[in-house]
């Protein structure tokens, strides 16, 4: 028999665990996996909360490849976005009602009556269309780049000052790793497992889910004070050092080898 491994996302359980047709598919195929993993200890356990599991869940961070995402001198480029020297925020996400667009767009808005900003928004989807509205609504457009999905992520992150990630859920938060690889603290919500990777004074800053007016404040009191926000520069970059493609991937290949092990002291029994 060949053991059977479940990686489990944030989707397998907000979206699977909430649909009854496909409950009990879900349930039965995490209790017969030989071995199952999360991304968070966060999501691990929501697992156990939703639903009825048997077997022990291993908590296996994401990670991050340093070979793609780093700090690199894209100065030419932020002059070419922000020419007078404002500061540039960025965000990245698939553009679904969960990313809470409406707040980055409300925060950045906050941003900007107090000093000058540029926003970079990554990505498309559903509510791209309302972010557009509340930018023309807001006045903000003039300051705003709706750039659509990009490829070379790690280029964009490099001219940027903060990442903003209000979401609403997130299993982990990869997007929130990949800034912080190129030394970009986070501004976030606390959903999720986003507070196990950006620690909240450290490397970013973390807010409730929706509190705008705590989510600029944080942002303001990096981008006013260049000494904290070259301290918390460095602390991204160490934070994600723990991420590290190649301090994950033997966590994993551990924990298949102890999964195949076990697998076949079972079968030797029978």
């Amino acid at each position: 028999n060949i053991p059977i491994v479940t990686t489990l996302h944030g989707t397998d359980i907000t979206l699977v665990g909430s649909n009854k047709s496909f409950f009990p598919v879900a349930e039965f195929s995490i209790n017969e996996s030989d071995g199952v993993t999360t991304v968070s200890n966060q999501l691990k356990k929501q697992t156990e909360e939703t639903f009825d599991v048997k077997v022990d869940i291993k908590v296996i961070y994401n990670f991050i490849d340093f070979n793609r995402f780093r700090k690199t001198d894209k100065d030419h480029f932020k002059k070419a976005i922000a020419p007078d020297g404002e500061k540039i925020m960025v965000h990245v996400s698939n553009f679904r009602k969960v990313k809470r667009i409406e707040d980055v767009i409300l925060t950045f808005s906050k941003i900007l009556d107090e000093i000058p900003a540029k926003l970079l928004l990554v990505g498309d989807g559903p509510e791209r269309k309302k972010a557009e509205q509340m930018c023309r609504e807001l006045g903000t457009c003039d300051h705003v780049r709706f750039l659509g999905k990009q490829e070379a992520i790690g280029e964009l992150l490099a001219v940027a000052d903060l990442f903003l990630m209000p979401s609403e859920s997130e299993s982990f938060g990869l997007a929130a790793l990949e800034a912080l690889a190129c030394e970009v603290p986070v501004i976030s919500s606390n959903a999720g497992g986003l507070p196990e990777l950006n620690i909240n004074g450290v490397t970013g800053f973390t807010s409730d889910v929706g509190d705008v007016d705590s989510m600029t404040k944080n942002a303001l009191l990096l981008l006013q004070n260049p000494e904290k926000l070259a301290e918390f520069r460095e602390n991204a970059k160490k934070q994600a050092k723990r991420f590290d493609l190649q301090a994950v991937m033997p966590l994993y290949e551990k924990f298949y080898e102890d999964v195949i092990e076990k697998s076949k002291a079972e079968l030797a029994v029978l």
